[in-house]
């Protein structure tokens, strides 16, 4: 089959990719391929909002250093002032899409959020992300020089190392149409990875389904560093229940009352006040890492949240949506508590990038939650995240407008002489299951030395089976998300065993303080 060529290919279908793709359509023929539908991302799920100085009181200097605070020392203060003093002409463009961002009395309305010393936070009621998406599906489907390829899920990257040419630059890809089951060939000068974050490396995570860390994993594999991939932000109450999955219960039921509680086989005791003075409203860290203190020591799966002590009235006028929720599923808020559990919600670090978004292979850009731009640290600030997508996606644009581009080279089509496997979607299944228990309980909130020996040697057995499968049968998109899920979970423990302190994210029982002169972990792959 021949090549499909473009100027650019964009790898993902959130906030990053789609603003990309709508800043380079006029001058440029751009591919967006995402394995799913275009909203099926993290970007579309975002409910906060998006960080911007706009108030009067507010300034750019508030709002870096509050940034600086929560990633704990290691944000990089040139990207961070980079994306704050971007963010007010970030959320003018939004608006110029029509993003019908929530106002008051004719202006904005910013709220704030936990780590904001002021309130600057736009937003769309508690529905940002999917306001936002919905404007940029809209607007790309209506921009000509967008080819959209849904369903299509990235299986590597093709770079001239692995065709012996002189030059290691990113020349295309190889994707999966997951409908035909046919490995197409995309051939350009520039290709943007914003493919999100790796969540669903763990057992219980906020993230939609898609977030397999592909891009990470992708560009590792093609050679380029990644940064600070041991820092993964949990929240801490996510709903736990058979039929529901990654439906949060937002920090505002604590913040109205809520109490954690053990199980009422266990006396239905509240926990928190053993754990910090501020008890349920101490900072997100501190409760995930309570929680997961006590379903440890008990053997738990869960937690309990009790706020059926507000009245039924309350909790309507301030809960509508996590009561219905609950309602569904068979829960009485009103007269019962809410199982939880804390949830893989971010992944802090990434491919390594510059203020363009440059990794380390010409041709190749990272946006978004994919990349590490330096902006969170340890730690990311609340609604920074949304922000990063867009300042970077302009960013990466623009970077690529002013570069040379030449056509690469023909690229070789795909080898699909391999045969398919009666066995492989159980050992997919069972493998995917077994990696995201042990993450979850070796490399999770709280990490010691043995358990992430443990996780590291259970990684390499892993990685050798998948490599057996992925070298000899047809590949799957299972296959290939797991693939790409135990190669990001080898780059999270190998970074956490380096990391000899705890700090931000990373709590290590065996390395409790911190260290001194501490510096973002920065991981290199063997020369392809």
């Amino acid at each position: 089959m021949a090549s499909l060529d473009f100027d650019v290919l964009i790898v993902g279908s959130g906030l990053a990719g789609l603003s990309a793709a709508l800043h380079l359509a006029a001058t440029h023929r751009v591919a967006v391929i995402t394995k799913g539908r275009l909203n099926d991302g993290a970007s579309q799920w975002a409910q906060g909002g998006i960080a911007a100085v706009l108030a009067e009181g507010d300034s750019f200097k508030a709002h870096v250093d509050d940034t600086l605070v929560a990633g704990a020392g290691l944000c990089d203060e040139e990207a961070t002032r980079f994306v704050v003093e971007r963010a007010p002409q970030s959320i003018a463009w939004l608006r110029a899409l029509g993003v019908p961002f929530t106002e008051e009395d004719g202006a904005l309305h910013l709220t704030r959020e936990g780590g904001h010393s002021q309130r600057r936070i736009v937003h769309a009621t508690d529905a940002t992300g999917a306001a936002v998406q919905q404007s940029l599906i809209e607007a790309v489907r209506g921009t000509a020089n967008i080819t959209l390829f849904e369903g299509h899920m990235l299986v590597d990257l093709i770079t001239g190392a692995k065709l012996g040419l002189a030059t290691n630059d990113c020349l295309g890809l190889y994707a999966l149409d997951n409908a035909s089951g046919e490995v197409r060939t995309f051939r350009a000068p520039h290709t943007v990875l914003a493919t999100g974050g790796a969540g669903k490396v763990y057992l219980y995570t906020t993230n939609p389904d898609s977030a397999t860390g592909d891009g990470i994993a992708a560009a590792w594999r093609a050679g380029c560093r990644v940064s600070n991939m041991e820092f993964i932000q949990f929240h801490p109450t996510c709903l736990y229940h058979p039929y529901a999955k990654s439906f949060l219960i937002s920090e505002a039921v604590r913040g109205e009352g809520g109490l954690l509680k053990l199980p009422p086989a266990l006396g239905g005791t509240r926990f928190m006040p053993a754990h910090d003075e501020r008890a349920e409203l101490a900072p997100r860290d501190v409760v995930a890492r309570a929680i997961d203190f006590e379903m440890k020591k008990h053997g738990l799966d869960c937690v309990h949240l009790d706020i059926s002590h507000q009245s039924p009235e309350f909790l309507r006028e301030h809960f509508p949506n996590i009561l219905a929720r609950c309602a569904q599923l068979g829960l009485d808020i009103t007269r019962e508590p809410i199982p939880v559990v804390p949830a893989a919600h971010y992944t802090c670090g990434g491919v390594l990038a510059d203020l363009a978004g440059r990794t380390d292979l010409p041709g190749l850009y990272a946006i978004g939650e994919t990349a590490c731009s330096g902006l969170h640290g340890a730690n990311r600030l609340a609604s920074n995240s949304l922000l990063e997508c867009m300042v970077f996606a302009q960013a990466a644009a623009g970077a690529i407008a002013a570069a040379p581009a030449s056509p690469p080279p023909a690229l070789p089509a795909w080898d699909h002489s391999r045969v398919s496997d009666a066995d492989e979607a159980v050992v997919v299944s069972h493998n995917w299951d077994e990696l995201r228990r042990f993450m979850w309980d070796y490399v999770g909130i709280v990490r010691t030395n043995k358990r992430l020996e443990r996780a590291a040697h259970r990684i390499e057995l892993l990685t050798r089976e998948i490599a057996e499968f992925y070298g000899n049968f047809r590949i799957s998109q299972d296959l290939l998300e797991l693939r790409n899920l135990v190669q990001v979970a080898e780059l999270i423990v190998r970074s956490a065993q380096l990391r000899h302190e705890s700090r931000g994210l990373h709590f290590n029982r065996d390395y409790p303080s911190l260290a001194e002169n501490a510096a973002p972990t920065v991981l290199a792959p063997v020369a392809p």
